[in-house]
């Protein structure tokens, strides 16, 4: 599903460089659910936008669902996220003056699907994180688990060969972190290739994978005996 060969990015920091990315080899089967961790500065973040095409690598390939992520100006690589990607964020990123299930819609309306459609797997997404009856709602009347949890639908509803999250539990305390995480699960058994960059072991320890970062270099890569996150909610 990813192919990442000898991946270097470095940073123009005035007269000097900063080598963020030294020489990643890293691959992702199709239904993992793999936590990227590491320290502030070990490069995760790099990472993860450069796989999610919001950077571009400096040397080395990248390679996703078959298609090599090379030379796209933005507007392919917007069609190739809308077509290939769905994005978490801890700051969950929704439009404060538009509902749940307008949120949900937005990346239907990218891709090109009729109004009515989109309303239909919008209201398909909420029911899924268990919001439906939350659909006509404004962000600023939703909790932050229920922020996430439409942010969750947003995600799912264009149908991403594989979701990213980023931090997505960071703004969240322990239960409804552990509530999110619940859901992610789910999502993943039910096929869904998912990404989470976290700085948090309990969160890590729900994932089937733990990546290390460390000044650049992955210095651990290991499988782990998934944590259910269903026996803390």
């Amino acid at each position: 599903m990813i192919e990442i060969k000898d991946l270097h990015k470095s940073y123009k920091m005035g007269s000097n460089s900063l080598h963020v990315l030294k020489g990643i080899n890293f691959n992702v089967e199709e239904g993992e659910l793999v936590a990227i961790m590491g320290s502030s500065g070990s490069g995760k973040s790099t990472l993860l936008n450069i796989l999610g095409m919001l950077d571009v690598l400096d040397e080395g390939t990248y390679t996703l669902d078959g298609v090599p992520i090379v030379n796209l100006n933005e507007t392919k690589a917007a069609k190739y996220r809308n077509k290939f990607l769905g994005f978490i964020f801890q700051s969950f990123n929704l439009i404060n003056y538009k509902s749940a299930a307008e949120n949900v819609a937005l990346p239907l309306y990218y891709q090109g699907v009729s109004r009515k459609e989109r309303q239909v797997k919008a209201l398909k997404y909420l029911e899924q994180v268990g919001l439906k009856q939350w659909a006509g709602h404004l962000p600023s009347e939703l909790s932050g688990g229920q922020k996430q949890r439409v942010a969750i639908a947003r995600a799912l509803a264009a149908e991403p060969k594989v979701l990213m999250a980023d931090e997505p539990t960071g703004a969240l305390d322990s239960k409804t972190s552990y509530e999110v995480m619940d859901l992610l699960q789910k999502i993943n058994d039910a096929g869904n290739t998912i990404l989470i960059v976290t700085h948090e072991p309990d969160i890590a320890d729900m994932c089937k994978r733990i990546v290390h970062l460390k000044d650049g270099v992955i210095v651990e890569d290991k499988k782990v005996d998934q944590v259910r996150a269903s026996q803390y909610v």
